[in-house]
């Protein structure tokens, strides 16, 4: 890069870690401004937070070269994950379930809905342990991704018998550690404003670039990356790679790292099912910190509209991004091998002085704000859940202040001494989306819908997934990833339906307090009988306006997102239908559920 270049990064981490500084005092009354800022945060800063920490490097790695490699039917792929589908859920009826409960940490709901006793305290231990440890390997996770961005940029020479990757992944951490540690979630939340800033900049500027400037040719050639470490050129058309309407069969080689995509129609249904069950069963994490910080339940969904719609803007992006690495392999002749560098090379060889700094400086924006938002959300885990309700419960503020910068700086360093043994984005994401979440998802879901399950089944559960994403990745690393997703799903079901009936229920006081402060729906015919007439019909209109809006919901985001793409891909054919469908679907949203946020 050139001075100028370096210039305009330099400058960026300054002012962020300057920002983030800023903040520490109001970060120092105590936990709860440590981790949930006093819940007075902004809806709307909450949700440009949010969108930045979804837009992390690693995620934007692999979602260009799933649409380098796929065309328009990568996006559909993403359903597992990278298009974030989980929001409509969040935005209809989670969000509000969760800020209901007025709690820090999904663990600490634990207690409200298993109550204080044994099974609730145990449950709330088991969730810690499980979101310390996804959290951890989130950390790996973005560490792998930002160390090949800023390794592009940036030589680090290998160090210590450290490869050069990983002192560029440390180096950035290091610089997000210092306001992360520091504020807490208030250098989070404001520096991802900051940081959302320098992002949408450098999309505009993509953007334009790529619709301007590039007009992919009628045939091309792409690269798959091999299970073997080489690569393989595949010819294919503009009308069928910009296609939002994907053939049911890929026909990539059988030795492709995406060869488990090949069935693309049922991989489609597979994930839409995913999605569905795990939007009904709610994340834990940095994601639903915000909803707990979140001041009302109107601003739980207020924010989550938001995050969607500036979300719906890294779609174009990526798009932008794939056209200009085909367009290069055109002009050169070379077609770049490694999908999971096209970002890295088309910043290096085709963006002018001054917009590659700007890119670059946005990149490590999206790759900081993740990671500190994951860092602040598992570190919370550790003090209130682990440390102050089993350890020291009567620790005061300073020790726990103490306790919270401590761990944060622990989960870094297991995350980091982790990305030694991950090679590729795809691999990991993969086992984090389909193994290890799939050990969450069942008790997670479970626990919001039936009146019978007990905090000894949600452990249970929990431990068994566990388990079994642990075995899956240790014996069958290489089967498809809906096999690992039915593998270790099967044995959290097992645990959660054994460890529930093995013993009684949580005592009726503690589900009908439940379920009065959090109004869910499904399987709660006991414990709604006892409910006054009045108070149980406010709840069933309310379930019911919830159950029609998230069909609704999830088509909206699915349909906007498409839509800016196909802006990029200049496929207006599609652009004019899919525009009219969300014009709809926007004002059935406006009359079902915007009208009626309390």
């Amino acid at each position: 890069m050139t001075p100028l270049d370096l210039g305009i990064v330099i400058l960026y981490l300054i002012v962020l870690v300057a920002i983030g500084v800023y903040f520490q005092r109001s970060a120092s009354e105590g936990i709860d401004s440590y981790f949930l800022g006093n819940r007075r945060l902004p809806w709307w800063v909450l949700g440009a937070s949010g969108m930045a920490s979804n837009l992390d490097v690693s995620g934007t790695m692999i979602n260009i070269a799933l649409i380098y490699a796929l065309g328009a039917a990568g996006f559909f792929v993403e359903l597992r994950g990278g298009i974030v589908l989980i929001m409509a859920f969040l935005m209809i009826f989670m969000g509000k379930w969760n800020q209901r409960a007025r709690v820090m940490t999904q663990a600490e709901w634990m207690e409200l809905r298993f109550g204080k006793e044994r099974e609730g305290r145990l449950a709330r231990l088991t969730v810690a342990v499980a979101n310390l440890v996804f959290g951890i390997w989130i950390v790996t996770y973005f560490a792998v991704g930002a160390g090949k961005f800023i390794g592009e940029f940036i030589g680090f020479p290998p160090w210590l018998g450290m490869p050069p990757e990983f002192w560029a992944a440390a180096t950035m951490i290091a610089l997000s550690m210092i306001y992360t540690v520091a504020s807490g979630i208030y250098g989070v939340v404001w520096t991802d404003v900051f940081q959302g800033i320098f992002i949408f900049i450098a999309i505009i500027s993509v953007v334009i670039i790529a619709m301007t400037q590039f007009d992919p040719p009628d045939a091309f050639m792409v690269s798959v990356p091999m299970r073997d470490g080489t690569f393989t050129n595949m010819p294919t058309t503009w009308e069928a790679w910009s296609s939002f309407m994907p053939d049911w069969e890929l026909g990539l080689p059988e030795g492709s790292s995406f060869s488990s995509f090949n069935l693309l129609g049922i991989t489609i249904i597979f994930y839409l099912l995913k999605v569905f069950i795990e939007g009904s069963a709610g994340v834990g994490g940095y994601m639903i910190q915000r909803f707990y910080a979140a001041r009302s339940e109107r601003d739980a969904g207020l924010l989550s509209a938001f995050w969607i719609f500036l979300l719906s803007f890294r779609w174009p992006f990526v798009a932008a991004i794939a056209i200009m690495g085909i367009g290069l392999g055109v002009q050169t002749g070379q077609v770049i091998d490694d999908p999971e560098k096209v970002l890295p090379v088309v910043i290096y060889q085709l963006l002018p002085v001054g917009l590659k700094g700007l890119l670059v400086a946005g990149l490590m924006a999206a790759a900081m704000s993740t990671f500190d938002s994951v860092v602040n959300a598992s570190a919370s885990y550790w003090v209130k859940d682990i440390y102050q309700a089993f350890i020291r419960p009567a620790a005061d503020d300073r020790r726990l202040m103490i306790q919270s910068r401590v761990s944060s700086v622990i989960i870094v360093l297991l995350g980091l001494l982790f990305t030694l043994h991950i090679s590729t984005i795809n691999e990991i994401w993969g086992w984090l989306t389909m193994s290890i979440g799939a050990g969450l998802l069942v008790p997670l879901l479970v626990r919001w819908y039936w009146w019978r399950f007990n905090g000894y089944g949600f452990a249970a559960g929990i431990l068994a997934g566990m388990l079994g994403a642990i075995l899956q990745r240790l014996l069958w690393p290489d089967i498809p990833e809906y096999t690992a997703f039915s593998f270790v799903s099967a044995l959290s079901l097992i645990g959660t339906f054994g460890g529930t009936m093995l013993f009684k229920a949580t005592p009726q006081d503690t589900l009908i307090n439940f379920y009065k402060i959090t109004r869910p729906f499904g399987f709660w015919g006991p414990v709604a009988a006892v409910i006054p007439d009045s108070e149980r019909r406010q709840i069933q209109t309310e379930t019911r306006r919830d159950r029609l809006s998230i069909l609704a919901a999830v088509c909206w985001q699915l349909v906007l997102f498409m839509t800016m793409m196909g802006i990029v891909l200049k496929r207006w054919d599609y652009v004019v239908i899919l525009g009219a469908v969300f014009a709809g679907l926007s004002l059935f949203l406006y009359v079902n559920w915007f009208r009626h946020l309390e």
